[in-house]
């Protein structure tokens, strides 16, 4: 059994998701609820759950807050998985941090893939390196994400986004290439970090390339286009990227 608190101001979404959960993941035992960022803090403190499900708008406060004071006051070994209205701020910053979320109304497909992955990693007692990522960006409160936490079998590695010079699809993996650092598999799809980094300077070239245009050395039109990079690697174009890259490069 995994143990978990449950933390949420609105007393009827608690008895839903100790439903969802009953039903969709027996293995989590819901060992304790709260509804305040006050109650949460004591009580997280006292029973150290493997898990915590928690809302980000509390009465007295945010999830937020509540992650703030416990690391003032002691030691978090808690994986954390957000349960959030829709607000791509905040989502952004869960994505850049690695760390799950799940949308109200709470979906029991996407319920169940998040316990598979907390059961997964439940052991790791990496969540802290998360965590802070987390705060780091949200206090920040600026939608610029300055380094993000790439999560594999090996543990976290955060990374300064100005530092991934591209980024290839393996299947359902993403590679990344790094400044200064040896390549890492993440286990999620190259369309997900697309839509995270685009708006940091990346282009999407191709079905299996995904570029940081800072690193971009040569983008050459014969032999069917294919673009240099910093590192010297050569990466084809697909034709429907050609006009965008074109209007990029007249641009500088």
């Amino acid at each position: 059994m995994i143990t978990a608190l449950l933390i949420d101001d609105d007393s009827n979404l608690r008895n839903g998701m100790k439903s969802l959960l009953a039903r969709y993941a027996p293995e989590i035992r819901i060992i304790g609820e709260a509804d305040s960022v006050e109650t949460g803090v004591t009580l997280l403190l006292q029973n150290q759950p493997q898990v915590v499900f928690l809302d980000i708008h509390l009465g007295d406060g945010s999830g937020f807050d509540l992650l703030e004071a416990v690391n003032q006051r002691g030691k978090l070994n808690s994986q954390i998985v957000f349960i959030t209205a829709h607000e791509q701020y905040a989502i952004k910053a869960f994505r850049f941090s690695a760390l799950d979320f799940l949308l109200k109304p709470v979906d029991p497909e996407e319920l169940q893939k998040v316990i598979e992955k907390l059961k997964q990693v439940i052991d790791k007692n990496d969540n802290v390196a998360h965590i802070d990522l987390l705060l780091e960006n949200i206090r920040k409160k600026v939608d610029n994400f300055k380094r993000i936490a790439l999560s594999n079998s090996d543990g976290i590695h955060l990374f300064e986004v100005s530092d991934i010079i591209r980024c290839e699809s393996e299947d359902n993996y993403t590679k990344f290439y790094i400044k200064n650092s040896k390549p890492i598999l993440i286990s999620k799809t190259l369309k997900e970090y697309e839509e995270l980094l685009t708006e940091h300077g990346f282009e999407r070239i191709h079905q299996s390339h995904l570029i940081n245009l800072a690193y971009l050395k040569s983008y050459i039109k014969k032999d069917g286009g294919y673009v240099v990079m910093a590192d010297n690697t050569h990466l084809p174009i697909s034709q429907r990227k050609k006009e965008r890259l074109n209007e990029f490069l007249k641009m500088l």
